[in-house]
């Protein structure tokens, strides 16, 4: 570990550089961004157009560069799963993704991705229902001191 930017845990990345190199100058910009500034105005379109052009003609990693940039990531998911009124109904909805992803109806991905969402709701259930029980118990309170003030009013009178 001769290296001036070495630490106990081994080779540190980034900050601070090694002596005699500051790094890159503040406002200096980056290559594919000189590339576009480079770039005439209306030249964008030419290069897509020859882009699918290529793409279409048989070259296989600029179709795949346009594909992963046109088609979406992620696709909308349909199951038919039961609605969620209280917690311990989240298993009949983890049960139904289960058998979904098992059945191939789904992706893994999108079986874990729908899962987490179901399993996150009781959660939420059980906040509205501690939410509805504090605010009935600080109405009783309130209720029972100003009752208790009415006693203690009468005791004085």
């Amino acid at each position: 570990m001769s290296s001036d930017v070495d630490s106990p845990s081994g080779p540190q990345r980034g900050r601070p550089f090694a002596k005699g190199n500051a790094g890159r100058r503040p406002g200096s910009k980056n290559k594919s961004t000189l590339l576009a500034d480079a770039l005439r105005p209306g030249e964008e379109n030419e290069l897509v157009r020859k882009a699918i052009e290529l793409a279409k003609d048989g070259d296989v990693p600029m179709l795949k560069f346009l594909l992963d940039r046109i088609l979406p990531k992620e696709r909308p998911v349909k199951l038919d799963v039961p609605r969620i009124d209280h917690p311990h109904e989240a298993v009949d909805v983890l049960s139904g993704i289960v058998r979904a992803v098992a059945a191939g109806e789904i992706t893994p991905s999108e079986g874990t991705a729908v899962a987490a969402l179901a399993a996150g709701f009781p959660r939420f259930i059980d906040i509205t229902d501690f939410d509805n029980r504090i605010q009935a118990l600080e109405s009783e309170i309130t209720r029972l001191n100003e009752l208790w003030a009415k006693v203690g009013d009468g005791m004085k009178g």
